[in-house]
């Protein structure tokens, strides 16, 4: 049997009222809603995606090219010592966020093993005292104002400390 009827077989009455679209009122209100607003804001639209194909900007993942360190700029080199500072700036934003990133893990563990996690959570413990250690060397006592300059001259200063410490145990022996 076939799906539908066979229209010159089984012909419809017909109806009583004339098919014009102009009959329905929601039809005309949609026409017109499709003139009127629809067509000129889908025009817009793609006028905006073709130039936007066009000149394609990618404002996500900027890589920026590694500038000389602070001891490498020369002297009175300004734009050099503004660069440093700006590549510090972000080799520090970059450095708390791997801080947050292991404290997430190590709490993510510490959640999911609950008590025990002294015992099942210990590499992720030591890797965060690891990473916490090395950042608060880095950047710590620095404050809200840190510089690449300050940075610099703490990790001076404790070269030098390093270093006495060293010659004293020498001595000690």
């Amino acid at each position: 049997m076939p799906e539908e009827p066979d229209r010159d077989v089984y012909r419809a009455p017909p109806s009583r009222t004339p098919k014009t679209e102009l009959t329905n009122p929601l039809y005309l209100v949609d026409q017109i809603f499709r003139v009127v607003v629809d067509a000129p804001v889908t025009a817009w639209r793609e006028w905006i995606e073709r130039q936007h194909a066009k000149n394609k900007f990618y404002y996500y993942h900027r890589n920026f090219r590694r500038v000389p360190d602070y001891t490498e700029c020369l002297e009175d080199d300004y734009i050099c010592y503004y660069e440093a500072e700006m590549q510090w700036k972000r080799d520090k934003l970059v450095d708390r966020q791997i801080v947050r990133i292991i404290q997430e893990r190590m709490g993510a563990c510490k959640q999911r093993e609950g008590p025990s996690y002294l015992e099942n959570c210990a590499a992720e413990l030591q890797h965060f005292k690891e990473v916490t250690k090395a950042y608060d060397d880095r950047y710590g006592e620095l404050g809200g104002l840190g510089t690449a300059r300050k940075c610099l001259m703490k990790q001076k200063h404790r070269m030098i400390k390093e270093r006495k410490e060293a010659k004293a145990a020498a001595e000690a022996h």
